[in-house]
C-alpha cells in the first residue's frame, strides 16, 4: 500500500464548502438567507455529535441551521403536521428528517411528506424519479459523495465495469443510476447474490466498486481487481473503532484508488447536504417544476 492511492474526502469537502459559501453570499446579496431545518424524533445520544457537527459546518458557510426535536411519543399525524408547517414557511429552504425514528413512526412516509423542492436529502419520489430520468436537481447526498470521489480519480469511466454492493434508497440504487449515467456497465449485488455464492465473482471483475452493506470487512482484500477504484461507504463499529465494509489493508495493496473509513465518503456527505440546500434555494426561486 502507498498513500498515493488513498482517496481522502477532506479536500473534496473543502472545495464543495467553498462553492457553498460563495453561493450563500450571492443569495444573501439578493436578500435570501438560506435556512436548513433538521427534524429529530426522540433522543439518540449517538447522533448528537453528528448533528452538532452538521450544524457547525452549516454555520461556517453562513447557513442558518436549526434542530427541531420532537418527543419519541409524538404521533405520525403530529410529525406530518410539523413537516407541513415547514413546507409552508417560505423562510425554510431545506428540510431533513434525521434517521432512525421510533418504531411506531413511518419514516419513509415522513420523508415523502417533505416538499420536494426542500428535500435536501433527495429522497422524495419526485426527486428520485428525476434521478431515474437523468434530470436530477436534488439527489441523495451519500451517493453524490461516492460519485464525486470516483470522478476525482480522473479515470475514464465510459465502459468500465462498476459493481455496487447494496441496494438502499440512499446509496446503492441512486449510485447505480449515477454510474449508468456515466456510461459504466453496472451490476447491483445484494443478499440474493451472496446466497447464490456469486458475490466474490462479481467483485473480482469490478473496475469500480461501491460497497455499502453495513458489515465490517465484508469485502475481502484479495477479491479486489488490480487497478480498481474502491469506494467504501460502510460505517461499522468494531471494538470502538470505525471501520468500513472493505478489508482495507489488503484491498489497498491492489486498488488504484481506495477511500478510507473514516475520512472518505462520510467527510464529503455533509458538504453535499449543504450544496443541495443551495440548489434547493435556487429551485424555489425559479418557481420551476
Amino acid at each position: 500500500m502507498n498513500n498515493n492511492n488513498i482517496l481522502y474526502g477532506k479536500g473534496s469537502a473543502q472545495d464543495i464548502l467553498e462553492y457553498v459559501s460563495d453561493n450563500v453570499e450571492r443569495l444573501k446579496g439578493a436578500g435570501v438567507h438560506p435556512r436548513l431545518v433538521t427534524i429529530q424524533i426522540g433522543e439518540d445520544p449517538a447522533s448528537q455529535a453528528y448533528l452538532a457537527s452538521q450544524m457547525r459546518s452549516a454555520e461556517k458557510v453562513g447557513i442558518k441551521s436549526e434542530l427541531v426535536s420532537l418527543p419519541d411519543t409524538v404521533s405520525q399525524d403530529e410529525a406530518v403536521r410539523t413537516i407541513e408547517s415547514m413546507n409552508s414557511d417560505p423562510s425554510v429552504h431545506g428540510i431533513m428528517l434525521h434517521m432512525p425514528v421510533p418504531k411506531h413512526i413511518d419514516g419513509r412516509a415522513l420523508q415523502w411528506a417533505i416538499n420536494y423542492k426542500k428535500d435536501v436529502e433527495g429522497v422524495t419520489p419526485h426527486n428520485l424519479g428525476r434521478l431515474f430520468l437523468g434530470r436530477p436537481v436534488l439527489a441523495p447526498c451519500t451517493a453524490l459523495s461516492a460519485i464525486h470521489l470516483i470522478k476525482a480519480t480522473g479515470a475514464k469511466l465510459r465502459g468500465l465495469e462498476a459493481v455496487v454492493l447494496g441496494r438502499s434508497d440512499i446509496v446503492g440504487k441512486p449510485a447505480s443510476l449515477m454510474l449508468t449515467g456515466l456510461d459504466c456497465t453496472v451490476t447491483v449485488c445484494h443478499s440474493g447474490t451472496s446466497e447464490r455464492g456469486l458475490l466474490k465473482e462479481h467483485v473480482e471483475r469490478a473496475d469500480v466498486l461501491v460497497a455499502s452493506v453495513g458489515r465490517p470487512a465484508f469485502v475481502k482484500g484479495e477479491w479486489i481487481k488490480p487497478g480498481a477504484i474502491v469506494i467504501d461507504v460502510g460505517i461499522n463499529y468494531v471494538d470502538g473503532k470505525l471501520v468500513g465494509d472493505v478489508e482495507f489493508e489488503e484491498a489497498a495493496k491492489r486498488a488504484a484508488f481506495i477511500t478510507t473509513v473514516p475520512g472518505g465518503v462520510g467527510t464529503v456527505t455533509t458538504a453535499y447536504l449543504l450544496r443541495n440546500l443551495i440548489d434547493a434555494v435556487d429551485w424555489q426561486l425559479k418557481m420551476e417544476e
